[in-house]
């Protein structure tokens, strides 16, 4: 099990304001902001995201690996897939694949697939036998 994940993103703002709104329909906020000082020499600044008391996506401005990365975040059903969807599509995203079954995984597999803005590969999924 995974406790977070740092992306580097090319602009601080523009990628706060795109995971506010994206991932909000997955009751996943803007939690935290740490500042790099308090940490050990040369330690980013991060902007911090989570839910349920728990912060376990960071974002930290820096060099960009857009194809590098693919972060799937858990919906607790489809319509938060639908809603991840179009909130990301709304925020800037652009699509890799929309709200549907990935057959190719299983035909109880529901996701869809995003670019941030750095392009980033996001899915947001949603696996009824996890649930």
């Amino acid at each position: 099990m995974l406790d977070h994940v740092f992306l580097s993103v090319s602009d601080i703002a523009r990628s706060i304001a795109f995971y506010e709104m994206a991932l909000a329909p997955l009751g996943i906020t803007h939690t935290i902001d740490y500042d790099g000082r308090q940490g050990p020499p040369g330690h980013p600044d991060l902007k911090g995201f989570g839910a349920n008391g728990r912060v376990f996506f960071w974002l930290r401005e820096g060099t960009v690996e857009g194809r590098a990365a693919h972060v799937g975040f858990v919906a607790d059903n489809k319509r938060e897939v639908d809603a991840a969807f179009a909130a990301a599509m709304a925020a800037g995203a652009s699509e890799i694949h929309p709200p549907g079954a990935q057959l190719h995984y299983d035909p109880r597999y529901y996701a869809a697939q995003v670019r941030d803005p750095d392009g980033y590969s996001l899915e947001f999924v949603y696996k009824e036998w996890q649930h």
